[in-house]
């Protein structure tokens, strides 16, 4: 029997994710020293810990709200507003989701028809472009330029609107490029977003992780604020990626189609998880604040080492990825890649695996010691030497 017809078509027809695909073969190796994966090397502080533990020694283990627990609603207001002067009813406005990529798949499904373009920046996080498709939606891609620090201009954005666009996702700061949009750079477009009448799906996952200047969200500007669905969680900046708790913040009506879909397909996010949430927001900025500080420690000693070797690399603002430029080699991003892997045992995930875009780059975590960071750059430095 041809088991694949009896399948969806469009999910027959997406790529697997350039990121997996590649590092299935890397953990087929012994000794690979990695700089792929985008997940903090820190514990999750010990006191988010224990409130989830002592949760659930408290029986606290049934079904919250669909929208989730009302206190962490209302602590992720607090938060908001006390670091990015942002205002959110957590009754009207907050949705607790199982990670942000449930709050992105929510929001696309919520909001899209058959034939409705999404723009996507390229490069962008593997996600998007089957989010998308899956939701009826056809991706339209802008792609982000090295030489201009991987920002969105006003112009790039006119080019790429038609009467078929729908929305945009934005990702800033962005995986995988490091690239982060300040105020400054906002005000351009925001009249255009308004005009055009585009719902703005912003992750920002990575705003806490911005070093040099302020995160700014697109939510901050009251024109187009009820335009904005405002993704992000708890992976990144509290080092809680297992926990799978993202939230996502829009108007009223938006939140009540999206809310309908959640109650369906997930009842509510986890309880424990919940609860851990609840103390990471009130008691572990200082957490926060002590890995920020290594990431930006641990961004200026790998930029300065690839620099060195002879791998350009810009200077990221955010997130904790370099994405060093390999043209040079002559090498496609997944060769290089590969052969990097097979003579130095070094892991990176190549360019590629975040859109055409991405091709002649690598991007490279620094979510990892210093030592370790030593150890890889060291070993690039010897690849490296064969192409200079």
């Amino acid at each position: 029997m041809m088991y694949e017809e009896l399948l969806n078509k469009q999910v027959r027809e997406l790529k697997p994710s350039g990121i997996r695909k590649f590092f299935d073969l890397a953990n087929t190796k012994k000794g690979v020293i990695s700089l792929g994966v985008g997940e903090p090397d820190f514990a999750t502080p010990w006191n988010i810990c224990e409130a989830a533990i002592y949760s659930i020694k408290s029986k606290k283990t049934h079904y919250t709200a669909n929208a989730g627990l009302l206190e962490l609603r209302k602590e992720i207001s607090k938060y908001l507003k006390r670091r990015y002067e942002l205002n959110y009813d957590p009754n009207k406005n907050v949705l607790v989701t199982v990670g942000g990529s449930e709050a992105i798949d929510l929001s696309l499904r919520a909001i899209i028809e058959k034939g409705d373009e999404v723009i996507l920046l390229q490069p962008c996080y593997v996600a998007y472009e089957p989010a998308v498709i899956l939701a009826g939606g056809i991706p339209k891609f802008i792609e982000l330029k090295s030489e201009n620090e991987f920002k969105l201009t006003k112009e790039e954005l006119l080019a790429a609107i038609t009467p078929k666009t729908k929305a945009i996702i934005l990702n800033f700061p962005s995986n995988p490029t490091g690239g982060v949009m300040t105020r400054k750079d906002y005000e351009p477009l925001i009249p255009v977003l308004k005009e055009h009448n585009i719902i703005v799906i912003s992750d920002e996952i990575y705003a806490e992780l911005s070093y040099e200047e302020k995160h700014c969200s697109p939510a901050n500007f009251e024109e187009i604020k009820d335009l904005v669905i405002l993704i992000s969680g708890f992976s990144k900046a509290f080092a809680m990626t297992g926990w799978r708790l993202g939230y996502l913040c829009t108007n009223e009506t938006f939140l009540r189609e999206i809310l309908k879909i959640h109650q369906y397909i997930i009842m509510c996010a986890p309880t424990a998880a919940q609860y851990g949430a609840i103390e990471g927001l009130k008691n572990s900025q200082k957490y926060v604040d002590e890995m920020i500080e290594q990431y930006k420690l641990r961004r200026n000693y790998i930029v300065n080492g690839f620099n060195r070797i002879g791998l350009p690399t810009h200077l990221p603002h955010g997130a904790f990825y370099i994405f060093p430029c390999i043209k040079k080699t002559g090498l496609t991003s997944l060769e290089f890649c590969e052969k990097l892997l097979e003579e130095q045992n070094v892991a990176c995930v190549p360019g590629s695996a975040f859109g055409e875009a991405g091709e002649g780059f690598i991007r490279v975590s620094y979510a990892y010691s210093i030592e370790e960071i030593k150890v890889a750059i060291e070993k690039i430095g010897y690849f490296m030497e064969q192409y200079l």
